[in-house]
């Protein structure tokens, strides 16, 4: 007894000749349905490089197209004559072209002669299937698919459509239960010689003909109704992506398909020549090998399948680039912006690098250039100083700056002024820290040499800017960390809120500050703010500023005391 092989070979027949050589020479009978789409005189070259061996034959050939009934019609050819010209086979394994044993044939054929009777095929109800990914369930059976997905995709999706809006459902042929599972099996003589012979297969054939992908559903529902022991699993080692693209071995998985311990593996590069060299070796029998588990390796794939859709927090990669949101998180870092420390204080950048250790730069999106810090041209990963380059992907360049960062903390200078593109990545990130001294950009406008009605138009312009971001921080969707200080507040008392900030940054920073930075010159501020007002321009995001500066009275002189009788 012995075990037969069926072979689907649509593309690199140079592979499947070395692959079904390999069966045939070890005593597995190897039939053989070679795609019709392939041209004649390259089949008949291939026909002939395998005609000297007598347990070798070529079946009828069907035009296979992925999702039809094609692939189950050259599936039934096959297993028909195999079963038909070799008698002594108690058992058919379906394979591609680009399947590759990993293991001795004559171990497979001693693990499946001490299952006689046992069926492998995976074979699962659709309400139990959770694998399938962008295409049908249950509507696979109810629904009818006549156009080909890939060749008439509108007919399809139309088609598709007009069916769901008329509620049209196809009718089960009686006794099947619809059952989904990969189409690479293994079945008993007993089981797939019922599913061929059975009286009622032109029924079956042509309810199945209208399926959706039904070498997916035909013969693990049919096997449902003969089989004595199905062993719900596969023997062939077949991994599939998050987009259901089956994942392709390369010579790098070597030592990953030896773990598996499986049978047969797919789908093998057709250039992979050590996998080739390797498994189809005669020093492969030596090798000592125990049940077929390729759950030993599901842990691998599953991270390579994180890796994929994941990624690293703050890495876009180029598969993931198009797709906005699609990275595990936003930046790859902590990071702090600053909203009006600069316009507050002199000298800030320099003040905070020196009291927290962290790279402080200007204003990153400053509408004339990037102030990187110690105003450098070109920063990390040759980050430009370009305002051009930079705002031709804004959210890109911050995600770029702290990645090529990682390791340290990276401060910098936001206001009205820059470009306001990334407010909502900030806002969403919860490695951002934002502190915010709301209107503190009037200072520089106080300070400015303009005319007083372009100062008013500039003020209004910037007010209406910064509400909007302020209401960006005060969404539901916000993730940053965010403090907001009026400017009337902050000036009040700045210590306070400058030792918050700074203990954010680090634990390193155990101490209270000794001093703040220095303030810049408010005398007539309070005036400048009234002025605005005057001039129909209503300051609303400074706080309280007295117009007239509070001034100290004089102490009284103590009265000398007195006594009384």
């Amino acid at each position: 007894m012995t075990v037969g092989i069926v072979m689907l070979v649509h593309e690199a027949l140079h592979r499947a000749e070395q692959v079904a050589r390999h069966w045939a020479t070890h005593g597995c009978p190897v039939v053989l349905h070679v795609d019709r789409r392939v041209p004649r005189p390259v089949f008949q070259k291939f026909a002939a490089d395998l005609g000297h061996l007598d347990n070798v034959r070529f079946c009828k050939r069907h035009r296979g197209e992925w999702g039809t009934f094609s692939l189950v019609a050259a599936a039934q050819s096959g297993s028909e004559l195999l079963l038909a010209e070799f008698p002594d086979v108690h058992h058919v394994y379906l394979a591609s072209g680009s399947c590759l044993p990993l293991r001795p044939v004559g171990e497979l054929v001693a693990y499946l002669a001490a299952r006689p009777r046992t069926d492998f095929i995976e074979s699962v109800t659709t309400r139990d299937v959770l694998w399938t990914i962008g295409g049908f369930d249950a509507e696979r059976f109810t629904l009818r698919f006549p156009f080909s997905w890939k060749r008439n995709r509108r007919l399809f999706d139309a088609y598709v459509r007009i069916q769901r809006r008329i509620g049209f459902r196809r009718r089960m042929p009686d006794g099947l239960v619809p059952h989904l599972g990969s189409q690479w099996w293994c079945l008993s003589r007993q089981t797939l010689s019922a599913i061929l012979e059975d009286p009622r297969r032109r029924e079956f054939d042509k309810y199945f003909s209208r399926v959706w992908i039904p070498d997916e559903s035909y013969f693990q529902t049919l096997a449902r109704l003969y089989s004595t022991r199905i062993e719900s699993r596969s023997l062939t080692l077949s991994k599939f992506d998050f987009k259901g693209k089956p994942h392709i071995f390369y010579d790098d998985h070597l030592q990953l398909l030896r773990q598996s311990d499986c049978f047969v593996a797919r789908k093998i590069w057709p250039y992979a020549e050590k996998l080739y060299a390797n498994f189809l070796s005669p020093d492969l029998a030596g090798q000592h090998a125990g049940e077929p588990n390729p759950a030993k390796i599901d842990k691998i794939f599953a991270k390579a399948v994180e890796r994929r859709t994941n990624g690293r927090a703050g890495l876009i990669m180029h598969s993931r680039f198009p797709r906005e949101g699609y990275e595990k998180g936003k930046t790859s870092a902590p990071y702090s912006v600053f909203e009006g420390f600069s316009d507050l204080f002199e000298d800030f950048e320099s003040w905070l690098e020196a009291a927290t250790g962290a790279r402080v730069h200007g204003h990153l999106f400053a509408p004339e250039r990037v102030e990187f810090a110690g105003r450098q041209k070109v920063f990390a990963g040759a980050l430009s100083d370009s305002a051009k380059l930079r705002d031709y992907n804004p959210k890109g360049f911050l995600t770029s700056l702290i990645w090529n960062t990682r390791g340290e903390r990276q401060c910098f200078q936001f206001g009205p002024r820059d470009n306001q593109e990334i407010s909502w990545l900030v806002a969403t990130d919860p490695n951002a820290q934002i502190s915010v001294i709301s209107g503190a950009w009037a200072i520089r406008l106080f300070a400015s040499n303009l005319n007083f009605s372009e100062i008013r138009k500039e003020a209004a312009r910037l007010q209406k800017i910064e509400t909007e971001h302020l209401d960006i921080l005060a969404t539901i969707y916000t993730k940053a960390r965010v403090r907001v200080w009026s400017l009337a507040e902050f000036v009040e008392s700045p210590m306070e809120p400058l030792q918050t900030v700074i203990d954010e940054i680090g634990p390193r920073h155990v101490r209270r500050l000794a001093e703040a930075p220095r303030m810049v010159n408010l005398e007539g501020f309070g005036q400048f703010l009234q002025n605005l007002k005057n001039q129909g321009m209503q300051p609303q995001l400074m706080g309280d500023f007295p117009v007239e500066p509070v001034v100290a009275q004089p102490a009284r002189p103590p009265q000398r005391p007195y006594l009384v009788k």
